[in-house]
Formats: structure tokens, sequence, C-alpha cells
């Protein structure tokens, strides 16, 4: 069957975004050099990620919230009122970070909305997700938008019912975790594009000799590879 679906990640595979993450890691640890070193801090709040996922969800709200109760544990609560402001500033400039698209991707979303339907899948806040989008001007390319608070094989099953069917469907991300298995255990092909940088939590093995999965360079190959998949 020809695909007729092509589900997009935003985060990372679309535009920079992990990058900002670091940038505002690094300033952290520098606001919390009196209490712990680097590596304690990276530890700790990658803890406390992990244990608020579940009540924020994904985003740079939620991170921000995570870095207030990280400074407030990691200092046993003696952290300066001067730096919680510090952190919240941290969390509105990512909040408002210029968006920039990666290379070739405008081009490649060019030619593979000539080819299928694209749908964009992201998680994370809602409110943030759609200004990303917005500020990136590339929303006129995408026939669908669908910001999820997880990426499940029943998530992507029931988005890709919407729009056709899971093995007519294509997912292509950076996200083993989350863009790749999920979408292969739905029915549907995935491509890996891999970022130099990627979130611990979203860390997995790619799937070895699966018929239905690609590792591609770039953006821009994902159009050949459909191409020999019809």
């Amino acid at each position: 069957m020809p695909i007729s679906i092509i589900g997009l990640d935003a985060d990372d595979t679309l535009w920079h975004n992990e990058t900002i993450f670091r940038m505002t890691h690094a300033r952290f640890n520098e606001l919390l050099g009196d209490f712990a070193e680097p590596e304690a801090i990276e530890a700790h709040q990658a803890a406390v990620e992990r244990r608020n996922l579940t009540i924020y969800g994904y985003g740079a709200k939620g991170f921000t919230l995570s870095m207030l109760e990280t400074a407030l544990e990691v200092s046993d609560r003696r952290v300066p009122a001067e730096v919680l402001a510090e952190i919240l500033s941290a969390g509105r400039e990512m909040m408002r970070h210029p968006i920039e698209p990666l290379p070739g991707v405008e081009d490649a979303l060019e030619t593979l909305a000539g080819r299928a339907k694209l749908v964009l899948i992201t998680k994370g806040d809602l409110f943030h997700q759609e200004q990303k989008l917005a500020a990136s001007g590339l929303g006129s390319f995408f026939s669908g938008v669908e910001i999820v608070s997880e990426k499940t094989a029943d998530v992507y099953a029931r988005i890709f019912a919407r729009h056709d069917a899971a093995e007519n469907a294509v997912m292509a991300g950076n996200s083993v975790r989350s863009d790749v298995l999920p979408a292969l255990e739905a029915g549907s092909w995935a491509a890996l594009i891999p970022y130099p940088l990627v979130w611990a939590h979203e860390a997995a093995d790619a799937p070895a000799d699966h018929p239905r999965f690609a590792e591609l360079s770039a953006l821009g190959e994902l159009a050949d590879w459909i191409e020999g998949i019809g």
C-alpha cells in the first residue's frame, strides 16, 4: 500500500530544542555551584524530572518547576530567593527562545507535502508547542497537528486511524523511544533522524533489522525512502 500519512516529530526534528535545554542546564549548575558539584546537580535534576513527568508532563514549564524543586532539595532549602528568581528567569527565556528550523527542513517539508498528508505529532505543553510551530513558519505544510502528553502505540494508532490507517503511515523523528518503537508497535513505518544531543529519558536502542524501520541522516532523505516503500 502507498504511504498516505507522514507523521513528523517537532523538537530536534524540525527545529533545535535539546540545545536550549543543555544551555539552561549549564546556567542552572552555575547558580547552584555553592551547594553541589555539576555532576551531582545533573543527577538530582534528572531524578526529579523523572519523578515529575506524570505530573507536569514534558516541556520547558515542567522543566522549570523541576529546576526549582531540585534547587530547594540540593540546598536543603537554603537557596537564596535571588537564585530562585534567576531560575524562573531562565525558564522564561526558554519559552521565549527564537525557533530556528534545522538546515534543509523547509525544502524537505515542501517535497514531503507533495507526496502525502503531513501530520505534526509532538508531545509537550500545548501552549508552548503551538507557539513554537507558529514561530517556525512551518505550519502551512501540515494537514494536521497532534500535541499529545505521551507517544505510545495506542496514541499513534488512534492518530493514524483519524487520517487513514497505521499501515499506510510513516513516523519520523529523532527519538527511538518516542518516534520509532511505539510507531512500529502501532503497525506503521518509522524513520529515525538522529539529532546530535539526546535527552537521557529518550535514549533507547534502535531496532535491529526491522523491515519497517530505517535510520536516515537528514529529513531530506525521507522522501526517497518513502518512495522505496511505495
